[in-house]
């Protein structure tokens, strides 16, 4: 290989590892300014008399553009610095351990400014009070038109239940064991059923009998919920014998509002 040509090859190894130094700083990896400019140019301007193909112009083009680029962000470095009245930490620092305790004191109390709130009733807001007083209508006017007629509280009887269809013509017991065995057959294959899956029926009404009952079947030992709170799920999974640990230990209440809002979601196939 003549001279020539190796001084052209270093050329073009020179200006690609410049283009790939100028990239790392462009995608923020390297310090701006551990990018000397001057002996960049100096390096592009050394190796520009040798060029003399479209390729070889083309690189150190694309090396003066991406060198172009880190000036810019340099540049910009200076401008935010400066506006942003930004000091050096080492140089603050050396400065604060040159500074007196007296003069740090005489800094510190000449940039202390304490807040300091006083808040007191004034004439001018007892009176705003006084008007909005004034203004307001007697509690007997204003709680008139409230109706809150007595409501005694009353039994209902089973025979009352079945007719509102909360119960079935069969015994309780018997009907707790016949859905408890529907349960059991609908979650055969994983061992839980979503709670909506099992309550929702073609009808409202249905579908709170159905939530009625399976309360008791959590209740009295058939099946347990299985709460998610952070995807907001209810799943029952029911036993494969009674347990009675639920009748003789304490137990936590979970309310699950069954409202026609949520079951027409249910019958629409979203999500209660």
């Amino acid at each position: 290989m003549t001279p020539h040509a190796e001084e052209k090859k270093l050329g073009k190894e020179r200006l690609q590892r410049i283009i790939e130094m100028c990239v790392a700083i462009e995608s923020r990896q390297v310090d701006p300014f551990t990018l000397n400019v001057d002996d960049i140019i100096a390096i592009v301007k050394q190796y520009f008399p040798h060029w003399n193909h479209p390729d070889e112009l083309r690189l150190d083009a694309e090396a003066l553009h991406h060198l172009a680029s880190v000036i810019k962000m340099q540049s910009e470095w200076v401008k935010q610095r400066s506006t942003s009245l930004y000091t050096d930490p080492f140089l603050l620092e050396e400065k604060i351990r040159q500074t007196s305790k007296e003069g740090m004191v005489e800094v510190f109390a000449s940039a202390w400014t304490p807040l300091v709130e006083f808040e007191q009733l004034s004439l001018s807001s007892l009176a705003q009070g006084l008007l909005y007083w004034e203004a307001l209508a007697p509690l007997g006017d204003r709680w008139k038109d409230i109706d809150v007629s007595a409501v005694e509280m009353g039994m209902v009887s089973r025979e009352e239940m079945v007719k509102a269809r909360v119960l079935g013509n069969r015994e309780f017991g018997e009907e707790l064991e016949c859905y408890w065995a529907e349960l059991k057959q609908k979650a055969a294959s994983t061992g839980k059923i979503p709670y909506w899956d099992f309550i929702g029926a073609e009808s409202y009404e249905e579908t709170v009998q159905r939530a009625f009952l399976t309360s008791f079947l959590v209740t009295y030992g058939y099946a347990t919920l299985e709460i998610d709170r952070l995807e907001e799920t209810v799943t029952i999974l029911p036993y494969i014998k009674r347990r009675e640990e639920p009748l003789s230990v304490q137990s936590t209440s979970v309310p699950i509002a069954v409202s026609v809002e949520d079951w027409q979601k249910w019958k629409q196939g979203k999500q209660p």
